[in-house]
């Protein structure tokens, strides 16, 4: 796939997003070869959107396609990386605007904050040796439009090329005292106005959040890129995806974390 038709496709995501039109398939000449022409129309996607709108550089950084169940209904074998740019981070009790959406849906994750500039190296990052760069954890929502997808026709390329459906994150308080706070094993819970809705463990979203922190390093290495001081990662959504409507107010609690809250209007 040439320049000329990685920005075309990737103009015609903007355009559409924009717009407010449904999400589709990129299928026959604008279907990408393989992720890394997916991740090539995202980067593009990514500089119109500096360009003509008004966002102007990442604040963080996101996984998606962490489920094994969303894996293989999209035909691949590892999660897919986004970015989050300074103009979609949050802070605690944000007021969810439903006319930015097409169809709005919430997801519950852990976010990571950077320490200090992850460098480059030889090996892959895991777990264990991205843990002393990580400098705070907090309950974080992911706020998502997936333009109204037919979940029946979908593949990972297509989502990834529409910014894996990103459209904000909502970040709660900050704990930097993560000594004693096992982050891969934290009760999880959803209030719904007032009423539990439904509950799980931080384990569920890739085994343990620093894993999800891992790939993200381990992605943007491989164009020579790192992760720097002060980015946020969002880790993966440990439950499922909910739509809430007008006049809802979500809360996340994540055990030694504490909670966040949105309101939708």
């Amino acid at each position: 796939m040439d320049h000329t038709t990685i920005h075309r496709i990737a103009q015609s995501r903007f355009k559409d997003w924009k717009d407010a039109k449904r999400f589709t398939q990129l299928l026959g000449d604008d279907k990408p070869a393989d992720m890394r022409e997916a991740y090539a129309i995202q980067s593009a996607l990514y500089d119109i959107m500096r360009d003509e709108d008004r966002f102007s550089e990442f604040g963080g950084h996101k996984i998606a396609l962490t489920s094994p169940a969303i894996q293989e209904m999209c035909g691949v074998s590892e999660p897919a990386y986004g970015a989050v740019f300074k103009e979609f981070i949050y802070s605690n009790n944000h007021k969810i605007n439903m006319d930015e959406f097409i169809r709005f849906g919430i997801e519950f994750e852990v976010c990571i904050e950077v320490g200090e500039d992850i460098p480059l190296i030889d090996e892959p990052y895991t777990k264990e040796t991205i843990a002393p760069f990580v400098s705070a954890a907090m309950p974080a929502f992911e706020l998502i439009d997936d333009r109204d997808a037919d979940y029946a026709h979908l593949d990972a390329a297509s989502i990834l090329t529409d910014r894996c459906w990103c459209n904000g994150i909502v970040l709660g308080e900050k704990i930097t005292d993560l000594k004693k706070i096992d982050l891969g094993n934290l009760a999880t819970r959803v209030l719904l106005n007032g009423q539990s809705n439904d509950h799980g463990n931080t384990r569920d979203a890739l085994g343990h959040p620093l894993n999800s922190v891992a790939f993200v390093a381990n992605h943007l290495a491989n164009y020579g890129k790192q992760l720097k001081a002060g980015e946020v990662i969002m880790t993966g959504s440990a439950l499922k995806t909910q739509f809430p409507k007008s006049g809802d107010e979500i809360i996340y609690q994540i055990a030694s974390l504490g909670d966040v809250t949105a309101r939708v209007m």
